[in-house]
C-alpha cells in the first residue's frame, strides 16, 4: 500500500484536488482515507485501489468526499502515448542581392553580426518568412527583397497561408531574435518612464518619474548656427543692409539676401538664401535671384545658394535666424505700387492696427512668429496666438498647446514689444471683446498639420541637346555617381539640390536654380512635389553637410582635380599628382588657389544604373535675349550654351584607356601632326579583323586620313580637336574609335 497526505487551509477545502500515488506493479487500487481535524488545517490520507479501471472510495471516508459534494466514480486515465516532440524547423538565412537573388548563407548557427544594416535578408523558418531590412537599405531595395521573398514561396509551391513578417533594424519581434545565437538584450523602457508634453506632466503630477520626449519636429541643424548672418532688402535695383537689430524682422510683401558664413572643414563656408515673401510681386522675385548672383560671383570660394519661399523655409533657415518674425505687406516701391493699381488694401503692418501673431517654434533657439489673417479662422487649437488690437494686447492660448508653446508665447512677446502688458485667454474663455476683434467667432482648426512619412531620396543625372531635357534615375546611388561632367539633381521630396559638376557646361549658380525648377515642374516620379519647394545649387568640392548627410561621404577623394576619365587614367598609372583644375566663369576665378574638388570618379567600377523607364523630356526654348534669372518664375525654358547644349552628355564609364590631351589639341587643333601614319579606317576599329598593332589606341581617329577624317566625322580634324572633351569622345564611340 501506499500513502499520501494532502494538508490543506480549512478555508480552502471545498478547492481540494486529490494526488494520487502511482504504483506500477499493483493492479487494484482502492481509496480509504482518514481524516483528523486541527484548528487550522485538515489533514487527508488516503489509500488508492483500482477496480476495473476505475477509482473507487473506501465506505469509510465519506467525510473526504463530502468535501467535494459527494463521491462520483472517478475514471482512471488511460495512459497516452508517448507524444513525439516536433523537430525544430530548419532555419535558413538568405541575403538578398540588389536584383533580387537569393544567396544563402552558409552558416550553422546565426548571430546578429551576420546580418549587414546595408542589406536585405530572408529567415526561412518553414512555416513562417521573415524579411529583414536594414536601416540603410533604399526603397527600392526593399521593395525587391519583399518580390523576391514572393517569387521563392512561388516556386518553391508553399502553402499560400505561410506567413511572410517584414521587419525593420532596430524593430525586431522577439520571435525574430530567437531564431539567433545569443541575441543582445536591449532593456525596455518601463512604464511610463517616457512621455510627451501634458502626458508627462500628467504623470508627474501621480508621483513618477518621467523624462519628456523631444519634439519630432526639433531636427538638430547639420552646420553650426552660430555663424554671422547678414540680410539685404531688396527694392528694384536698390539693395540695402538690414541693420544687425531689424535682420530678424521681414516683411512677406517683400524679397530678401541672407548670407550665412560659418565654419566648416577648417575654413569659412557661405551659403546665401534668396527668401521670396508669399505677398511679394515678381519683378522684386526676378531682381532678388540677379542680385544674389551678382554677390555669388564677387565672394570668395565656391557657396551654396538656395531659393526658398515664405511658409516652405527648411527648418534649418529657422535655426540660423534662431528667431524670426513675418510681418504681412510690404515696403517696396512695387509692391505699393501693386496694391494701389489693384485697388488692394495695404496690410503693411502697424502698431497702430489689428494684428494676429501664431506663435510657432521647437525651441528658444528655433521660434517664429508668423503675422495672419486676422480672422477666427486663422486660430487653431494646437498653437498660441498675440493678439493686438491696438489698445491692448491678449495671448491666445490653446488647449492643445504645450507648455514649451507656453515658454515659447512669452519669449517671443517679449521680442515684439517689451512695453506690452498682455492679457492671457485660454481657449474657451474668450470675452466679446477678443471676438470682437477678429470679426466674428468661426470654426477654426484644432491639430497640427501631421508631416507624412519621406521616403529616401532620388538622385537623377540631367542630360540633353538641343531642345530636349532628359532625367533619368540613378539607383543605390553612391558619392561615385557624382561625375564631375555631369549636372545632378538630388530629390529630396521635401526640397531639392541641384549638384554642379566642376566640367559641366552649367555656368551660373542662376542657370542651375532654373534648371531646379524645371525639375519641379516636371515631377519625373509623380510625388506631387511643390513648386515653392527648396532648391538649393551645390557646386563640386564645396559640398556642406547638409548634402553630404545623403550619401556615405568620403572627404579623402576630393584632393585630384580633372574630369572623371583623366583620374581614372591617372589612377590606373599610378600617378599621386593633381591635376589641374579649370576656370570654368568668373565665379571661380575668385577661389582660393587650394581650394579642394570633390574626386567623382567611379572607383568600383559598376555602371551606373538608370530607370527602365524612358527619360522624361521637355523642349527648351533657346532664347539669347530674355535673362534667365527671369525664367524661374515665368515657367519658359532656360538658356542654352552658345553650341544649344547647355548639358554636358556623361559619357559610359570604359575599362580602355581613355583618350586626354589635357586640352591641348583645342588650342592647336594640331594631333594629325605630332602622327604622320596613315592607316585605313577598317584597321583602326576597335572590333576590327586585322587591327593595328603600333598605334596609340587612345588616339585611333589621328591616324585616318584627312579625307577618311572628314567623310566619317563631318569635319575637319582642326574643327573636332576644338569640340569639348566629351562630344569627342562621344563621336569616336559611334565610330567604333574608343
Amino acid at each position: 500500500m501506499m500513502y499520501s497526505y494532502l494538508i490543506l487551509p480549512r478555508k480552502f477545502s471545498s478547492l481540494v484536488g486529490a494526488t494520487l500515488a502511482y504504483k506500477k506493479e499493483q493492479k487494484l487500487w482502492r481509496l480509504s482515507s482518514t481524516l483528523k481535524r486541527t484548528n487550522t488545517v485538515e489533514i487527508v490520507k488516503w489509500q488508492l485501489d483500482a477496480e476495473d479501471g476505475k477509482l473507487v472510495g473506501d465506505p469509510d471516508v465519506g467525510e473526504f468526499w463530502s468535501l467535494f459534494g459527494g463521491y462520483a466514480p472517478i475514471p482512471q486515465d488511460s495512459p497516452s502515448p508517448v507524444q513525439k516532440q516536433s523537430e525544430a524547423p530548419l532555419v535558413k538565412l538568405s541575403w538578398i542581392t540588389t536584383r533580387g537573388k537569393l544567396s544563402p548563407c552558409q552558416t550553422d548557427s546565426l548571430i546578429k553580426e551576420m546580418l549587414e544594416t546595408d542589406k536585405c535578408y530572408m529567415l526561412d523558418c518553414d512555416s513562417e518568412i521573415f524579411v529583414w531590412m536594414g536601416r540603410h537599405t533604399s526603397v527600392t531595395e526593399r521593395k525587391t527583397s519583399i518580390t523576391a521573398t514572393e517569387d521563392f514561396l512561388r516556386n518553391q509551391g508553399r502553402s499560400a497561408g505561410t506567413h511572410v513578417t517584414n521587419i525593420t533594424e532596430g524593430l525586431e519581434t522577439a520571435k525574430f531574435r530567437s531564431f539567433f545565437y545569443n541575441w543582445p538584450q536591449t532593456v525596455e523602457l518601463k512604464l511610463y518612464e517616457e512621455g510627451r508634453d501634458k502626458v508627462a506632466a500628467m504623470f508627474k503630477q501621480q508621483g513618477y518619474e518621467v523624462k519628456e520626449l523631444p519634439d519630432e519636429e526639433d531636427i538638430q541643424p547639420f552646420i553650426d548656427c552660430r555663424g554671422t548672418l547678414k540680410v539685404w532688402w531688396v527694392d528694384g535695383d536698390k539693395l540695402s543692409l538690414v541693420p544687425a537689430s531689424e535682420q530678424k524682422k521681414l516683411f512677406s510683401g517683400d524679397c530678401y539676401i541672407l548670407q550665412y558664413t560659418y565654419l566648416g572643414n577648417g575654413r569659412d563656408e557661405n551659403l546665401f538664401y534668396a527668401w521670396l515673401g508669399g505677398g511679394s510681386v515678381m519683378e522684386d522675385r526676378t531682381d532678388v535671384i540677379s542680385h544674389m548672383n551678382v554677390m555669388v560671383e564677387s565672394s570668395r570660394g565656391n557657396p551654396v545658394v538656395a531659393k526658398i519661399m515664405e511658409n516652405k523655409e527648411p527648418s534649418q533657415f529657422f535655426s540660423i535666424l534662431q528667431t524670426l518674425i513675418v510681418f504681412k505687406g510690404g515696403r517696396s516701391q512695387r509692391y505699393k505700387k501693386f496694391v494701389a493699381e489693384k485697388g488692394i488694401a495695404d496690410e503693411t503692418y502697424d502698431e497702430s492696427k489689428t494684428a494676429l501673431f501664431r506663435v510657432q517654434g521647437t525651441s528658444p533657439n528655433n521660434m517664429q512668429a508668423i503675422q495672419v489673417d486676422t480672422v477666427s479662422s486663422s486660430l487653431n487649437s494646437s498653437y498660441c496666438y498675440i493678439l493686438q488690437t491696438g489698445t491692448s494686447v491678449i495671448t491666445w492660448i490653446g488647449n492643445l498647446s504645450s507648455t514649451r508653446d507656453h515658454d515659447l508665447l512669452d519669449r517671443m512677446l517679449e521680442i515684439i514689444n517689451p512695453t506690452w502688458q498682455a492679457i492671457s485667454v485660454r481657449e474657451g474663455s474668450e470675452s466679446d471683446v477678443f471676438w470682437s476683434a477678429l470679426g466674428t467667432k468661426a470654426d477654426y482648426a484644432r491639430g497640427k498639420e501631421i508631416k507624412g512619412y519621406l521616403e529616401d531620396p532620388h538622385l537623377f543625372m540631367l542630360g540633353g541637346t538641343e531642345g530636349v531635357f532628359k532625367a533619368q534615375e540613378i539607383y543605390n546611388f553612391t558619392q561615385d555617381d557624382l561625375n564631375t561632367e555631369d549636372v545632378l539633381v538630388l530629390d529630396c521630396h521635401i526640397e531639392i539640390y541641384v549638384w554642379i559638376g566642376s566640367h559641366s557646361n552649367i555656368k551660373s549658380k542662376q542657370q542651375a536654380l532654373a534648371l531646379g525648377l524645371k525639375f519641379l515642374e516636371t515631377d519625373v516620379l509623380v510625388e506631387g512635389l511643390s513648386l515653392e519647394a527648396p532648391i538649393y545649387v551645390v557646386s563640386e568640392g564645396h559640398e556642406p553637410p547638409f548634402f553630404t548627410r545623403f550619401f556615405e561621404w568620403d572627404f579623402s577623394r576630393s584632393n585630384m582635380h580633372g574630369n572623371s576619365f583623366e583620374r581614372k587614367l591617372a589612377i590606373l598609372k599610378g600617378k599621386s599628382q593633381r591635376l589641374e583644375a579649370p576656370t570654368r566663369n568668373s565665379w571661380k576665378a575668385q577661389a582660393t588657389p587650394n581650394s579642394v574638388r570633390s574626386k567623382s570618379m567611379s572607383s568600383n567600377g559598376r555602371r551606373r544604373s538608370f530607370s527602365s523607364a524612358p527619360g522624361v523630356s521637355f523642349p527648351i526654348v533657346k532664347s539669347s535675349s530674355t535673362p534667365i534669372v527671369g525664367k524661374l518664375f515665368r515657367g519658359s525654358s532656360l538658356n542654352g550654351s552658345p553650341d544649344g547644349s547647355f548639358l554636358s552628355a556623361s559619357l559610359p564609364e570604359s575599362d580602355e584607356k581613355v583618350y586626354s590631351n589635357g586640352g591641348n589639341n583645342q588650342a592647336d587643333g594640331n594631333e594629325d601632326d605630332k602622327i604622320m601614319l596613315v592607316y585605313p579606317y577598317e584597321r583602326l576599329t576597335v572590333n576590327s579583323k586585322d587591327p593595328e598593332t603600333s598605334i596609340d589606341v587612345t588616339k585611333r581617329e589621328a591616324y585616318l586620313s584627312e579625307e577618311e577624317f572628314r567623310v566619317k566625322f563631318g569635319m575637319t580634324k582642326q574643327d573636332f580637336y576644338k569640340l569639348p572633351k566629351w562630344k569627342q569622345n562621344k563621336q569616336k564611340m559611334a565610330l567604333h574609335l574608343f
